[in-house]
């Protein structure tokens, strides 16, 4: 490890032992402290109150979330938007449209069901059980690609100019509104506010609460508060814990890589003639990685930093950069040579023979920083990555050496908590040899430089046994559980019961939404029944009964006594094995989405309620959604009418 790296991560460590010594939720004021170091500290609880009129309140709620991520999406409006039909619709249209124009009459609609009844029936009973109908799905519409991000895959970028992301993939755009917000105190008469977020968005759309975005500057130049002019605001709603993201950067902080710091807020909001002085809820303050973040923890605020995703990262795309813009959306302007420089790395990527690959990649990337950025995010697993969907990190463009580095980002499903990719155990047992998900070109070709991969495992060995130790974690959970509960308490009663499991160890399945409480549902207020991963499959592990299992996982495969489980296809909390080819996500697998469709689907179908389908009732079944969804009455069923009718009428989530 270079000294650098090494003095930096003494410094945090130093950091971290001070704010384990007993630091308390009231801000210190010390005026030799930044004001990062003041505001962050993961004790603090801070009260926000904003304040909108109902114009503003109305005008922030975001259009659109008619596009589906799956394979570019329907276009325009009504009903099409993010739903079981991103994975159903592909599939109807490919095998179906016989004719190639885009269309589905209604011949070739219930010759695909024919077809399919064939398909799936393989034992030729004349019937369908609800589980072959499940097998069918994911066998006759797998996601494509292999995996989220792969060609033709599951799109997660924005279009062209617009943020990245599931909820932008959908069509989904924020807009800045104006507000006043009082902070513990301190007054600002005008800033601006924005919803933000991807998965955590869609899940929340229809709640009150929901993450917020807030500028100081937009509007009223030089507000701050502390020296911060952003604040971010995360409602947690896919973590009953309020703690994943907490303690997560603070595991990548100890490891000596630049991580976001975090406090909590409680949060109120105010319209007037629609709510007084509201509690939206216990929210997580996050830092905002930004050139200010840079200055701090790297000592350098001119670097670029980048916000890439790329399911195939680094590819080589031409020489043309606007090629490469929406990829790795880049925070701010940037130089030429910044822009030849991320050229360059994917040329090298792509293009590089092994032998240049191993002698080189150090001049392009921070070897010793990578390493740990690595160790940590495979330590915990954290599916919801550049392991897997090729998102929520930060790549930074060091000014000095060139080299580019690691950041985490949006940590909400880590310690192992990503229920569409792999299972309970794979997740748990995941491999330090292989831990990506599917084909990864640039991780696969990092990892067989043999440099690399002793720092790697050195690191990993080193916080084993120190920062990773399950006790210590264990100990920051009743930490952090003492200073929120109350908090918790107060957003419901049924919220605090499943915060005191979770926080016990003990598994609990979530409400969608995050359950009843000020969060709750909110009348005429967003569109759709909301997203929430943690329906399908079992409940993932809280962070106190995983990292035990983690734990031990990685020492066993360090020692050499395991080779862990590796997670070739994506899938939804399946319950497949060991990462078996047809394991989840694979072909006929009981992971693939046949598992969170396939259900309904065949609820749907089964006019009779015996529990099983004939080819009578399937292709009865057909025929009356072709004359339900073609609301024209044209004779045909176009793209838009066949995803707006597979999410009205085909939803897992109606009733919950």
């Amino acid at each position: 490890m270079n000294t650098g790296l090494w003095s930096l991560s003494q410094i945090r460590w130093m950091v971290c032992v001070a704010l384990l010594a007993g630091v308390s939720g009231v801000v210190a004021k010390e005026a030799s402290q930044s004001g990062g170091a003041q505001v962050y500290r993961r004790t603090n609880l801070f009260s926000i109150h904003l304040t909108f009129t109902p114009e503003q309140w109305g005008a922030m709620e975001p259009k659109g979330g008619d596009r589906g991520p799956f394979g570019g999406g329907g276009r325009g409006g009504g009903r099409g938007g993010f739903g079981p039909a991103m994975v159903l619709a592909p599939g109807f249209v490919s095998q179906g449209d016989v004719d190639r124009n885009g269309k589905l009459s209604k011949e070739e609609f219930t010759g695909l069901a024919d077809r399919w009844f064939s398909a799936w029936d393989k034992d030729n009973t004349g019937q369908l059980t609800s589980q072959q109908v499940s097998l069918g799905i994911s066998a006759s519409m797998p996601l494509p690609g292999g995996g989220p991000g792969g060609p033709g895959g599951m799109n997660l970028q924005g279009a062209e100019g617009k943020r990245n992301g599931l909820a932008s993939a959908a069509g989904v755009e924020f807009n800045y509104v104006r507000a006043s917000l009082a902070i513990d105190g301190q007054e600002f008469k005008e800033v601006a506010v924005r919803y933000k977020g991807n998965g955590t968005f869609m899940e929340s759309r229809g709640q009150l609460k929901r993450s917020m975005k807030i500028d100081l500057n937009e509007y009223t130049k030089g507000q701050k508060f502390f020296g911060l002019t952003t604040l971010n605001l995360h409602n947690n709603v896919t973590d009953p814990s309020w703690m994943n993201e907490p303690l997560s950067y603070q595991l990548f902080r100890d490891a000596g890589v630049p991580a976001p710091r975090n406090a909590y807020a409680q949060v109120f909001v105010t319209v007037p003639g629609q709510y007084d002085r509201t509690y939206l809820g216990l929210y997580t303050l996050i830092e905002n990685p930004d050139k200010n973040f840079a200055e701090e923890q790297i000592g350098e605020k001119k670097g670029a930093i980048f916000k890439p995703v790329a399911r195939v990262l680094f590819d080589d795309l031409g020489d043309d950069w606007s090629q490469y813009q929406q990829t790795f959306d880049p925070k701010q302007t940037l130089t030429q040579e910044q822009k030849q420089r991320v050229i360059d790395l994917c040329k090298w990527v792509s293009r590089s023979s092994d032998e240049e690959f191993a002698q080189n990649i150090h001049k392009f990337l921070d070897l010793p920083e990578f390493a740990s950025f690595m160790a940590v995010t495979v330590w915990l697993a954290n599916m919801d990555s550049i392991l897997a969907l090729g998102q929520n990190f930060l790549v930074y463009l060091h000014p000095k050496s060139q080299q580019f580095q690691f950041w985490p980002w949006d940590l909400d499903h880590s310690f192992g908590q990503f229920p569409m990719v792999g299972t309970q155990d794979q997740r748990e047992q995941l491999s330090i040899q292989k831990p990506w998900q599917g084909e990864n070109r640039f991780l696969e070709r990092v990892f067989r430089v043999e440099a690399f991969k002793k720092l790697y495992l050195e690191r990993m060995s080193q916080l084993s046994t120190s920062v990773f130790s399950p006790e210590r974690i264990h100990g920051q959970i009743e930490e952090l559980a003492q200073v929120i509960r109350p908090s918790v308490e107060k957003e419901s009663q049924e919220k605090l019961e499943v915060f005191n499991k979770v926080v016990a160890g003990e598994a609990v399945r979530r409400a969608r939404g995050g359950g009843p409480g000020p969060g709750g549902p909110e009348p005429g207020r967003g569109e759709g029944p909301g997203f929430n991963p943690g329906m399908f499959g079992d409940p993932p592990k809280p962070i106190r009964t995983f990292v035990t299992a983690r734990s031990q996982s990685v020492s066993d495969q360090l020692a050499g006594k395991s080779p862990g489980l590796q997670i070739d296809r994506m899938g939804f909390g399946g319950r497949g094995r060991g990462g078996r080819p047809g394991g989840p996500g694979g072909p006929g697998g009981p992971g693939g989405p046949g598992e969170f469709i396939g259900r309904t689907f065949f609820d749907a179908l089964d006019a009779d309620k015996n529990g099983s389908l004939s080819r009578a009732e399937f292709r009865t079944g057909f025929s009356k959604w072709f004359g339900a969804w073609d609301g024209d009455a044209d004779g045909v069923l176009t793209e838009d009418q066949l995803r707006a009718g597979i999410n009205q009428d085909l939803s897992p989530f109606r009733g919950r």
